[in-house]
């Protein structure tokens, strides 16, 4: 008998509940069925590959499965709770059904509020192609979109949350929050970096990604990470946001919030995923940036929208991803791509030809002329946080985990420069820019430039042209001469930059092959130091051509700007001499010298005399919706001793500085215990959040 059943809200948990032998006329329908229990219940639903295809193509088996995760130490494991189709004739049959989950479950009305993840538009969906939940919000890259637009809250979590913060400023005295707060006093967004972060950005903040993998609602904390890449080929991190309005206005908020924390250096590039709300704020805050989209969303919306084909064809994907990857040239992806498709059959397919229409916003192809900090594309992108977060982190267990992440994260760094200081590189080749590179660079990076020195001897280089200023040369591989580029050099070559086709330097800011085949020709047997980025040295961290370049608003007679300004100096000699135990000494010894100097010093200057927390100021708004409160107000350090009844409360008006005003780090003490007040309201009026 067959039971293609609604799901009707009014109904008992028996009722809604799937059974085996349940019959459905699409799969559309049964993934709807499944998807309305299951927010009944309280979890959300993925669309999992097929098992498998008949001849013809079409999918036969479906698996929907429960999105969450649950933690086993670092590592995650799925949740076994799942429905399958089969179909049967005409019909969509349930064959399978595993109710019992392996972690606890959320309220029917989080689950039913859940923020939906952005695709491209121009799909057809049908019950052969399932391509998500329902209320999926598709979102294409030429403007057009559909988009369900809601708030979060925190609720008692709010309370912890400023604590911290209050906390870590006592702690950390390089610590920057900021929260943003609506008309109604809810608290709508919030931002920190502390001084590590702050510290990394200086060095590392050339090339930008903004993640929001964990802003669906399948996440409990809406964390959105910034981070770059060291010179360890590392993630660092830059700054955190919980995100709790997606509107455009919040995420200018945010960006700005955001850059006024970093010195107010804008990066030279930024990646994000294809959300328009996010890239209308790029535009709007980095308009010299050059903004792209994570190639990594796409080959993941693949695997969901072309599963069936991926299934009939299984070296698609690899294929699909060597276009997209290994693409030198804007003229190699197109040709690539289209190949693709005629091999495959896929002309017609919607999604490839919404993807196709916006590939000069995601595909490396069209932004190689952009340092990206890109070294690899045989891997896909990682959070974070991954391995520290799942879909059951609440908002106190997150600051935890957050505290173990930045942990781990500096011992990775500092065993990495162990290792490139200690250990001494294998040279292959006599050349003398070998030798050359191995002193600059750090272990990881030496090992790029090693390996592509070593492929110019599979190379050959013929010049083609030669106008008295530039010499063009034609590079190709002696087993394929089809693979060739164009490079041209400089006959000044201390003064100017050579350049090739493939752009590798410009992307990732290491010579490729190809230049370097051109090199090894003309006898050009070390390299000019403006080919060596500093970046990716050893000593990126040394004081040279770094934080002294960054002007200081305040200058020196401003005693937080002062404060500042040794913190940082100290954060980098913490991390120098934390590399080994000799460091370590050297570091102390220091230190203890440099105390003992300013204490005989101090002696002979007139006592300062701490200036009064009273001064105000006015934060610039979007609009008289959103107000922004910021932990970088002036004052003293927190080792001033200030009287109780004397300590400032946390107000979103007590700042001196505006937030377009603060290019540099600035120090604040710890704020009074929330709730936060406004000026304007009566004294226990607290903020709602």
């Amino acid at each position: 008998m067959m039971e293609v059943e609604a799901m009707d809200e009014g109904k008992n948990t028996d009722n809604r509940k799937p059974r085996v032998g349940m019959m459905f006329e699409t799969g559309e329908s049964a993934k709807s069925f499944y998807g309305a229990y299951a927010r009944h219940v309280g979890f959300s639903i993925d669309v999992c590959q097929f098992n498998r295809v008949i001849p013809d193509g079409s999918i036969e088996f479906w698996d929907f499965t429960c999105s969450s995760e649950v933690f086993k130490r670092k590592n995650v494991a799925s949740c076994n709770a799942m429905l399958r189709i089969e179909r049967k004739d005409r019909y969509w049959t349930v064959t399978k059904f595993v109710e019992n989950h392996s972690h606890s479950l959320a309220s029917s009305k989080m689950v039913k509020h859940s923020r939906p993840r952005t695709h491209f538009a121009g799909s057809k969906r049908n019950g052969g192609e399932t391509s998500g939940a329902s209320n999926d919000s598709y979102v294409s890259m030429n403007g057009k979109h559909v988009e369900s637009f809601r708030k979060r809250t925190l609720g008692g979590d709010a309370q912890y949350l400023l604590n911290y913060f209050q906390k870590m400023q006592c702690e950390n005295h390089g610590f920057y929050y900021a929260i943003q707060l609506d008309d109604k006093n809810h608290l709508t967004n919030v931002f920190w970096a502390d001084s590590r972060s702050r510290a990394a950005y200086n060095h590392f903040g050339d090339a930008v990604t903004f993640d929001t993998t964990y802003r669906t609602n399948h996440y409990q904390v809406p964390i959105a990470p910034f981070t770059g890449i060291n010179h360890h080929g590392q993630t660092v991190l830059f700054g955190c946001a919980l995100l709790l309005d997606e509107s455009e206005s919040s995420f200018i908020w945010l960006f700005r919030t955001w850059l006024s924390a970093m010195n107010g250096q804008p990066p030279v590039s930024i990646t994000t995923d294809q959300d328009r709300v996010i890239k209308a704020a790029v535009a709007h805050v980095f308009p010299e940036t050059r903004h792209c989209i994570c190639k990594w969303h796409i080959l993941r919306e693949s695997q969901e929208r072309l599963a069936h084909i991926y299934h009939a064809y299984p070296s698609l994907y690899g294929k699909f991803n060597s276009c997209i990857n290994s693409s030198k040239t804007v003229e190699d992806f197109e040709s690539t791509w289209k190949s693709l498709l005629d091999k495959y059959g896929l002309e017609g397919n919607d999604w490839l030809e919404a993807v196709y229409n916006a590939r000069k916003q995601w595909a490396p192809a069209y932004f190689r002329d952009t340092f990206f900090a890109d070294l690899t594309s045989k891997h896909g992108a990682s959070s974070f946080f991954d391995g520290y977060i799942n879909q059951q982190t609440t908002v106190p267990l997150f600051f935890k985990q957050y505290g173990k992440c930045l942990k781990h994260s500096l011992e990775k760094e500092i065993e990495a420069d162990y290792e490139t200081i200690c250990t001494e590189p294998l040279l292959k080749t006599p050349a003398p820019m070998e030798k050359q590179a191995a002193n600059s660079y750090t272990k990881k990076i030496f090992a790029m430039f090693q390996e592509e020195l070593v492929k110019t001897s599979a190379y050959t280089a013929n010049k083609i042209e030669d106008d008295g200023v530039v010499r063009k040369y034609r590079v190709a591989n002696f087993q394929d001469n089809r693979e060739a580029y164009t490079v041209n050099v400089p006959l000044d070559i201390s003064g100017a930059m050579a350049n090739c086709s493939c752009r590798m330097f410009e992307y990732s800011g290491i010579l490729c092959r190809h230049i370097l085949t051109v090199f090894t020709v003309t006898n050009i047997l070390t390299l000019p130091s403006h080919y060596i980025l500093k970046r990716w040295t050893k000593n990126v961290k040394s004081s040279v051509g770094t934080d002294e370049d960054i002007p200081d608003p305040l200058g020196i007679e401003n005693i937080t700007s002062r404060f500042n300004n040794l913190c940082r100096e100290a954060i980098k000699l913490a991390e120098e001499g934390a590399v080994a135990v000799e460091t370590y000494n050297a570091a102390k010894d220091a230190l203890r010298e440099s105390t003992k100097r300013v204490s005989d010093v101090k002696k002979n200057v007139a006592k300062v005399t701490p200036p009064t927390p009273s001064t105000r100021g006015n934060m610039p708004q979007e609009d008289n919706s959103k107000m922004s409160s910021s932990s970088v107000f002036e004052a003293v350090p927190s080792w001033w001793s200030w009287p109780h009844s004397v300590l400032p409360h946390f107000s979103i008006y007590d700042m001196e500085l505006p937030v377009n005003g603060l290019n540099h780090p600035c120090i604040a003490p710890a704020p009074a215990p929330a709730p936060v007040h406004r000026d304007n309201c009566p004294p226990h009026s607290v903020v709602l959040i």
